[in-house]
């Protein structure tokens, strides 16, 4: 797939099943993701990947925390089950600092374009991946379990694996129709 073929057709593949990512695929999606734009190349990201217990763990730590926040028992089940969606899932982290010239905000974009650039890179190997938010990654008690800083932000949750079907082509949207010329 060239690079054109792949910025026209990604998208995202929210049905996933195993098998996760082998090691070489995986080097290949985190290689992708340290080579988006990095002013002050500060390198202002950590992964963490949960696959097999890795989920189990995770299923806890979304569990504790939605307890912790008074939610109900419906969302609780729930939270146990997000991160068995998919054989893999990596918890991409803005690991922000101060810097003269590099906002925090920068660093956290670069941390999202890290999250695009790998989700890129396994559409690109023919692999599925999701790109997640929702209240665990803004959730003080989910930075505390993972060991996060409490200036850290998760950026995002990608769920990864083989998609579960085959999904139709989206349609290719015009571009020009969100441009305004100064």
């Amino acid at each position: 797939m060239d690079a054109i073929e792949l910025l026209l057709t990604r998208q995202s593949t929210p049905r996933l099943i195993a098998p996760a990512p082998d090691a070489s695929q995986l080097k290949i999606i985190l290689d992708a993701a340290i080579r988006v734009p990095d002013h002050g190349a500060l390198a202002p990201w950590e992964f963490i990947i949960a696959t097999d217990q890795g989920l189990n763990t995770l299923a806890d730590i979304f569990v504790e925390a939605a307890k912790a926040s008074g939610a109900d028992e419906d969302f609780v089940n729930k939270a146990k089950g997000m991160p068995m969606r998919a054989p893999m899932v990596i918890t991409v982290v803005a690991k922000t600092q101060q810097h003269p010239k590099v906002p925090v905000l920068e660093q956290q974009i670069a941390a999202g374009c890290a999250t695009m650039a790998m989700q890129q890179a396994a559409f690109a190997l023919g692999i599925g991946a999701v790109w997640r938010t929702g209240d665990f990654a803004f959730d003080a008690n989910v930075n505390a379990a993972l060991g996060l800083e409490p200036h850290d932000q998760i950026v995002g949750f990608l769920y990864v694996g083989m998609p579960a079907v085959v999904a139709p082509q989206k349609p290719q949207k015009d571009g020009s129709q969100y441009v305004r010329y100064l």
